[in-house]
């Protein structure tokens, strides 16, 4: 009697064992619980929406080593921005509502040069020539055909008695313009920090208009010219026309 009674307790000890081991192993391979979360943030930005080479593009990049093609290229929706300047239509209805907040925060700005023709472009040009030299020229002025003016998307922006000239980055409405361009659509397009990828010297007053999705995503990442932010060639060295 009593050996059944062991052989009974030592069978049921063993079930139990055999039952908590199984349990164990389900636990230990069971998968890991899936999130029900998916991550919406993580979206790219579109570089290629774009194009970076036609002057007519939102995201054209002129510089020494991108010259406008065709040489003489005009666009053909340019509209007053005041002052006797112009802009590419859609700029200049960005341009019309950053100056007008502008002014409701106390600012006065003016648009100092919009577009320029190709014919614009050889006379200042060559007038800087003519005063200081070529060697000059080429670090404060683009040679014609290289203008991002003669596109229709760039602005040089003045207030007061200061136009086109270094003390606009000074002064409080300059301040202003360089702070909140980028709300706008436009960027602060020559630093003198990042003049070796936009081969000029600094411009206090040159901007340019992107639109407010590139505008917003190189504020974002804290990339300040698009010749970095698209790995596009620059610096001072001119490429002749094809």
């Amino acid at each position: 009697m009593q050996r059944t009674r062991l052989l009974l307790i030592t069978g049921l000890v063993t079930v139990a064992l055999a039952a908590g081991l199984a349990l164990h192993a389900q636990h230990t391979n069971a998968p890991a619980p899936s999130s029900s979360k998916t991550n919406t943030h993580q979206t790219s930005f579109d570089k290629t929406k774009y194009s970076t080479t036609d002057p007519a593009s939102l995201w054209a990049i002129v510089n020494k080593q991108h010259p406008i093609n065709p040489q003489t290229y005009a666009p053909t929706d340019l509209t007053s921005v005041g002052n006797s300047q112009l802009m590419r239509a859609e700029a200049a209805a960005a341009l019309s509502q950053m100056f007008a907040d502008a002014k409701t925060a106390g600012y006065t700005l003016v648009a100092d040069s919009g577009y320029r023709s190709y014919s614009d472009q050889v006379a200042a040009y060559g007038s800087l020539v003519k005063a200081y030299g070529q060697t000059y020229a080429d670090t404060v002025s683009a040679r014609p055909g290289y203008s991002e003016h003669q596109t229709g998307w760039a602005v040089d922006i003045g207030s007061g008695n200061c136009n086109v000239a270094d003390c606009f980055g000074t002064l409080p409405a300059g301040k202003w313009a360089q702070t909140n361009a980028w709300k706008y659509g436009f960027i602060l397009r020559y630093t003198q920090a990042d003049s070796a990828a936009t081969g000029y010297s600094a411009e206090a007053w040159h901007f340019r208009y992107v639109g407010t999705s590139l505008s917003t995503e190189l504020h974002k990442e804290n990339i300040p010219t698009l010749e970095q932010f698209f790995n596009v060639s620059g610096g001072a060295t001119y490429k002749p026309v094809s």
